[in-house]
């Protein structure tokens, strides 16, 4: 299991799967567990829950890390075209304005 090394702690996909299958077959405790791995308790236990989740065993209405990832893009492009019209907008009336002098 690697860990991606920067500052803002974030964790391969590899390790957050190892992690949680350790966690899962373990006779030890998650906070032990996050212990030993050196994550904290909160996050391994949120990336446990991420993963029952992603299995279909949630409550309902939970977004599978999919659905989450799809949102986050889909949620960008809305920004993105959100700007784009904007600056439609502004030459538009640029345009219009130009036109009737």
């Amino acid at each position: 299991m690697s860990k991606k090394s920067n500052t803002s702690k974030r964790y391969t996909a590899e390790f957050k799967r190892d992690a949680v299958a350790l966690a899962s077959t373990s006779e030890k405790t998650v906070t032990e567990v996050a212990r030993d791995l050196g994550v904290s308790p909160e996050g391994l236990r949120g990336w446990v829950k991420q993963a029952k989740i992603d299995r279909g065993e949630g409550p309902a209405g939970a977004l599978t890390t999919a659905e989450r990832e799809e949102l986050v893009r889909l949620r960008r492009k809305v920004r993105e075209q959100e700007a784009t019209i904007e600056v439609l907008g502004k030459a538009t009336a640029f345009f219009a304005q130009d036109k009737m002098r």
